[in-house]
């Protein structure tokens, strides 16, 4: 990982030294856009609407337009700014970690220690862990001001910067103003469905299907070029039910029960019903395992 920030984190007169990485990084295959007539590569060129000249990206300024006025900013304008210079991550309150909504929950960074002693640091850790605190900080990256959530993630201090008040908007559905009445027997069956799904979250069960089919595609028009037949790479696409709005309610969870619970019995597949492996071999390494944990 690459250092994109080095600060330091201050609550009351305790300083720590830290240096800031990306905590996450795109799996997306990388496409580009080709013209369909030629497969040319198509180009985007910064353009200046004056004299029609190329501009480098050294030589571009940002400006401010109020519809009468412009006024164009530097980048020494920019760098001027008081919070731009600051290198602090300022804790402003330790809240309740139950009180962080996770809608507002953005990009997220890991802090490493950068002093000789990283004390502080370790310390920071375990009083976050000890109160069941999320510290909430204020910072300066990349000519913003953020508002952060910094917490523990096992031995790392872990940065999240939040969505401020006014990006998050405002849910107005008239659909769930208007008064539903639910039977306790519609609680019960839903209940007992959710109960029948439940599982300890592993994300390392997931896989992004769509990326996977995408690379499948990509080395198959390799091999085969334009000839590929899509129906022989990934098989006769099977009619689903698209679905639409549930008449009856109570038909359709009992009936979502007695399915999850008639795949369990009969031991089916060793998949959550949510779950789909990553390929053929994923599963054959799964059902191995489970054979052997029940011969032992």
């Amino acid at each position: 990982m690459r250092t994109i920030w080095k600060g330091a984190l201050t609550f009351g007169l305790v300083n720590v030294p830290v240096k800031v990485y990306s905590a996450t990084e795109d799996h997306d295959v990388p496409l580009h856009q080709v013209h369909a007539a030629d497969g040319g590569r198509i180009r985007y060129q910064r353009i200046c609407e004056l004299d029609g000249e190329v501009v480098p990206y050294a030589d571009i300024d940002k400006a401010y337009d109020d519809g009468e006025r412009t006024v164009v900013l530097t980048a020494d304008d920019i760098a001027s700014l008081p919070a731009e210079r600051s290198r602090e991550i300022e804790v402003v309150e330790f809240v309740p970690s139950d009180q962080i909504d996770l809608l507002t929950l953005d990009k997220a960074y890991y802090l490493e220690p950068d002093s000789t002693s990283p004390k502080a640091y370790v310390l920071l850790r375990r009083t976050l862990e000890q109160t069941d605190r999320t510290a909430i900080v204020r910072f300066s990256l990349r000519q913003k001001t953020r508002l952060a959530a910094l917490r523990v993630r096992g031995d790392v201090l872990v940065l999240q910067t939040l969505l401020w008040a006014d990006e998050v908007r405002e849910p107005a559905f008239p659909a769930l103003d208007e008064p539903v009445k639910i039977s306790a027997k519609e609680l019960e069956l839903s209940a007992s469905l959710v109960e029948s799904f439940s599982s300890d979250f592993d994300p390392d069960e997931f896989v992004d299907e769509y990326q996977q089919e995408l690379r499948t595609l990509i080395d198959a028009k390799l091999e085969k070029g334009d000839a590929l037949d899509t129906a022989e790479t990934f098989g006769e696409e099977q009619p689903t039910d698209a679905g639409g709005e549930v008449i009856d309610l109570m038909a359709a969870l009992k009936a979502s029960v007695e399915r999850s619970r008639a795949a369990r019995a009969g031991g089916a597949t060793d998949e959550k019903p949510a779950k789909k492996a990553s390929d053929h071999s994923s599963t054959a390494k799964k059902s191995a395992k489970s054979k052997a944990k029940k011969s032992a």
